[in-house]
Order: structure tokens, then C-alpha cells, then sequence
């Protein structure tokens, strides 16, 4: 595997010193396409809009960060609050993971482990979601990045990966039941933000043996929503960090106002561009889906999707409303967080995740969410300097901040995994100790799947018993 990396590196290396990102992107998105049987057409389609997406969010990513570095560094000064380094959200971190070589060989090996599980009936799930290996992908990266080779590190993605894909099948009839659809509705997700779920439950079975009661007080999250209206979208909390910011900083009232309308605009376009990546991938997707279904004879499947099919649930952005300035007062008393939340403050790594767990008991996600929220501020923080050395090795690193300068993404999805992959990188480079700290965190990490899963088992049981009992 390290032979075929390094021969790649060594004979494609003037060619990747001379093309852009979106450019090579184009290339690689389009010639998948077309292997997997997509029509030339609509391969050529889905590149272009990969390249086009990738040029935008690295425009909108510049104008946040060039707006902000000044004013972050006089906000530092003027409160002492070290919060130096730079969230620039989900996508960004998408436009770089892509960038490396490695991403598209962690892509090949979920893509055969995958069929390997549905061969062996170890799943009903196809993951069809090809953008969102990212969020895999990083995680070796990062392991890569704290020391781990790539046989370490492809064991590590694969481990990961199984878990996720198990997942998507332990999540199904939750879907349904929030969907509200039949058993024949395939629609499932094998997304990175649900692998928050064993720590969710954990805290939710908390909840239920100590404070059942608060489940008493539980609102109707869609009037909520309705309520707030556009106090509480995505340009209302630009508005509010940008204002906040600028004020402490001490910047002159019509700054301070230009920097909050700043912000509003792309937290906003990060949503719009982060749909057009989506779209971009919908060709090779759904390619691989008929690729499979043809090998697998006609088989009935899920389809791991993109979580977004479940977005029409108001829980999550009332809950997600409620968390984003409660997760900026935390992040100023946080211990060890350097990060202000900023691309990330939409909670969208950990709210899916709060939704699925409790069933949409709001008061609970909300509880629950404000004591998950430090994990993520803790793995943006741990994953920085990696996040920004990425940057730079694929020309990505925004214009308007100084060299010195390091980004992250403050709920970028997997953050428990990210502090694995840590000691996994850690534990290979270093040997010793660390092997062993290494060992009994997967150790710990599995454990919690393994309660994890047969909760879900217990629940799935718990649905299929009423189903019957109806049709009774």
C-alpha cells in the first residue's frame, strides 16, 4: 500500500505541483463516475460542480477569515481570552481532506468492506454517501499526521467503519418511526455525526433512572421554531457573533456592524455551498448503487444516505438554536479550548445525534447536548495544527490570516474518534505506554458500541412488538 502511495507521489508529483484542487477533483470525480457505468454526461456534471463548490467555499472561507483575524486578535488582547484559533466551519475541512491522495484509497477500502459486509450478510446497508468518507478519511489523516503508518491506518478506518456501517442498521426503525414511514422505506445514514449516539445514550439512560420527570415539561420544538423565526437562522447568529466579537475587540460601531453582516453572509453560503457538494456526488452515488444492486441480484437494500433526509425534524434546530450561544459562553470558560465557535456554531455534528438517541424529547436534547459540546470544542482544538498543516500542504490555507495562524472546525463531526485516532497515531510512533493507553481506549471505545448496540437491538425489539400489536 505505502509502495503504490509513494510511487503515486513520485510520478504525479509535477502534475499535483501545477493543478488547483478543483481542478484535479474535477478529474478524479468524473473518471469514478464513469467506471462505475454513469454516463459521461452526468460524470462531466457532477465534477464541475464539485469544482465549482470547492472554488466557493475557498472564496467564502477567505472573506470569513480575513474579516475576523483582526478582530479576533484585538479581542484576545483587549479580554485576555485566548480563543486564537480560527473555526471556518464544515466545508473547508471537506475542501482539504479531499485534497489529499489518501482520501480517495480510504474511499476504495469502505467501498469493498462494504459489499464484503453485504456479501456476508453482516448488513442491509449500501452506503451511498461517497462525499461524507471525509469525515473517515480525516480521522486516519489525523492518526496519519500523530505517527501511525498506513497498515495501522487503514485498520483504523476500517474499524471505524464498520461500526458506522452497523449503525446504520441498529438506526433504521428510529428513522422510520421519525419519518413515520413503512419498513419498506429505505432510507438510512451511515453519517460520522451519529457515532456520537453511545455517548448520547449513555447520558439519555442517565436521565431516565435520575430526572424521568423532566420529560413532563417537553415542548413543541415546531412552535418553537416558528417563534423565534429569524432570530434564531443562521444570519440572526452570524449577526450576534459578529456584533459580539467586534464590540469587545473594541472596533468602531460601523466595523463592528460590517463584521456582523459579514459573518450572517457566510454562515449562510456555508449552508448553500455545503447542498451543492452534496449534489456533486448524487452521479457517482447513485452509480454505485446500480453497480451493487446488479452484482447483489436484485437484493433489498438500505441506502445510506446523507443525514439531511431527516432535517424536516424541528427538534434539531430548536435544539441546535438553544446550544449555538450556550456553546459560546462555554467555549470562553472551556479549560484547554482554544477554538470560538464560528463555522461550527449550527451544531449539525451533535444535534442528528440528539434526535435519534432521545426520539425528539427536546428538553433532553438540549440537557444532553450542553455536556457534549466540550467534547467537540476539545477535538477542534486537539486536531488544529494537523487541520492547518493540511491546509497549507494543498494550498487551501485561507489568504487572510497570518502563517502563524491555525484553523479547525469547532463540531466537526467524530470528535470522540478523532481523540482515538490520536492515541493510535501516538501509540505506533512512540510504542511502549502508549501502546497500551492506545489499546484500552479502543478497548473503552468498543465497550461503549457494543452497550450501545444492544440498547438499539432492545428498542428495535420494542418497535417491531407495537407494529404487531396493531396489526393485531
Amino acid at each position: 500500500m505505502s509502495g503504490i502511495i509513494e510511487f503515486a507521489n513520485t510520478y504525479l508529483g509535477k502534475f499535483m505541483d501545477i493543478i488547483i484542487p478543483s481542478v484535479l477533483m474535477l478529474l478524479v470525480l468524473t473518471i469514478i463516475s464513469v467506471i462505475v457505468g454513469v454516463k459521461f454526461s452526468k460524470a462531466l456534471e457532477g465534477g464541475i460542480r464539485l469544482a465549482i463548490s470547492i472554488t466557493a467555499i475557498g472564496a467564502v472561507m477567505n472573506i470569513l477569515t480575513s474579516s475576523f483575524s483582526e478582530a479576533l486578535q484585538a479581542f484576545v488582547g483587549r479580554t485576555g481570552i485566548e480563543l486564537s484559533i480560527t473555526d471556518v466551519g464544515w466545508a473547508p475541512l471537506a475542501t482539504i481532506t479531499w485534497g489529499s491522495p489518501y482520501t480517495l484509497y480510504f474511499l476504495l477500502v469502505m467501498i469493498i468492506v462494504n459489499i464484503v459486509m453485504l456479501l456476508l450478510n453482516k448488513t442491509n446497508t449500501l452506503d451511498v454517501d461517497i462525499f461524507d468518507i471525509w469525515h473517515l478519511a480525516i480521522t486516519g489523516l489525523f492518526a496519519m499526521y500523530m505517527g501511525a503508518n498506513l497498515l495501522v491506518t487503514t485498520l483504523l478506518v476500517i474499524f471505524i467503519g464498520v461500526l458506522k456501517i452497523i449503525n446504520s442498521d441498529l438506526m433504521k426503525p428510529t428513522f422510520n418511526d421519525l419519518l413515520d414511514a413503512p419498513d419498506e422505506n429505505p432510507m438510512t445514514t451511515t453519517h460520522m455525526n451519529y457515532m456520537m449516539n453511545p455517548i448520547v445514550m449513555l447520558f439519555n439512560k442517565i436521565i431516565d433512572k435520575i430526572f424521568p420527570f423532566l420529560d413532563k415539561y417537553d415542548f413543541d420544538a415546531a412552535k418553537l421554531n416558528s417563534k423565534i423565526g429569524f432570530w434564531g437562522s443562521k444570519s440572526a447568529i452570524g449577526i450576534y457573533l459578529g456584533l459580539f466579537i467586534g464590540l469587545l475587540a473594541g472596533m468602531p460601531l460601523m466595523d463592528t456592524f460590517t463584521l456582523a453582516f459579514t459573518a450572517a453572509t457566510c454562515l449562510e453560503l456555508f449552508s448553500v455551498i455545503g447542498q451543492w457538494f452534496i449534489e456533486s456526488v448524487e452521479p457517482l452515488s447513485q452509480g454505485i448503487a446500480d453497480f451493487a444492486n446488479k452484482k447483489l441480484g436484485g437484493r433489498t437494500l438500505n441506502i445510506g444516505l446523507d443525514w439531511p433526509f431527516i432535517a424536516g425534524r424541528s427538534e434539531m434546530w430548536a435544539a441546535a438554536n438553544i446550544l449555538a450561544p450556550i456553546m459560546l459562553l462555554i467555549a470562553i470558560i472551556l479549560p484547554g479550548n482554544k477554538v470560538l465557535p464560528l463555522g461550527g456554531i449550527i451544531a449539525m455534528g451533535l444535534t442528528p445525534a440528539l434526535l435519534v438517541v432521545t426520539r425528539g424529547r427536546i428538553i433532553r436534547m438540549i440537557l444532553i447536548g450542553i455536556f457534549m459540546l466540550p467534547i467537540f470544542l476539545w477535538s477542534g482544538t486537539l486536531i488544529a495544527p494537523y487541520a492547518t498543516e493540511a491546509a497549507k500542504s494543498v494550498n487551501a490555507f485561507p489568504a487572510g490570516l497570518s502563517e502563524s495562524a491555525l484553523i479547525t472546525h469547532s463540531t466537526l463531526e467524530g470528535p470522540v474518534e478523532k481523540f482515538v485516532a490520536y492515541f493510535v497515531g501516538l501509540g505506533n510512533a512512540q510504542g511502549g505506554k502508549q501502546i497500551l493507553i492506545a489499546l484500552v481506549v479502543i478497548a473503552v471505545y468498543l465497550a461503549l458500541f457494543l452497550w450501545y448496540r444492544k440498547e438499539m437491538i432492545k428498542r428495535n425489539e420494542e418497535y417491531k412488538a407495537g407494529k404487531e400489536d396493531v396489526i393485531e
